[in-house]
């Protein structure tokens, strides 16, 4: 049961991107841009996921354990250090450089894009060398 959920949830995260235009690059620089030609039309999208996953977030905050699952992994840290300033700022200059964050890249796969591949590729061997490096 467990995995046709996470199916079906991926199926439904990866068409709500692709039919937001999350996965065009371009859109997502548009958004960007403030300072030039500015599409705010993404500000709906985030509007929209944030309204729906805030009940369903409250809901569960006094639930032991989620609906499909044995137990909630929560972080045991506290503080903000300093990988999580480097990480955080390497995610947000690599979504402003490229237009891609991890998600709306894996979804675009299916739309056959040669930056996406490059971009999935470079990303999954990155994350590679960051597990060799870091042990």
């Amino acid at each position: 049961m467990r995995k046709l959920v996470s199916l079906i949830s991926g199926i439904i995260f990866g068409l709500g991107l692709t039919i937001s235009s999350m996965t065009n690059p371009e859109k997502v620089l548009d958004f960007l841009n403030i300072f030039d030609d500015w599409d705010p039309s993404l500000i709906f999208v985030m509007l929209g996921a944030i309204l729906i996953s805030s009940p369903v977030f409250y809901l569960q905050k006094e639930k032991t354990k989620p609906l499909f699952g044995e137990k909630f992994y929560i972080t045991p840290l506290k503080e903000v250090d300093k990988s999580i300033v480097i990480g955080a700022s390497l995610f947000g200059v690599g979504w402003g450089l490229v237009g891609l964050c991890p998600g709306p890249a894996i979804a675009s796969l299916s739309l056959i894009n040669m930056n996406s591949i490059i971009f999935v590729i470079s990303m999954v061997g990155s994350y590679g060398l960051l597990q060799i490096f870091s042990n």
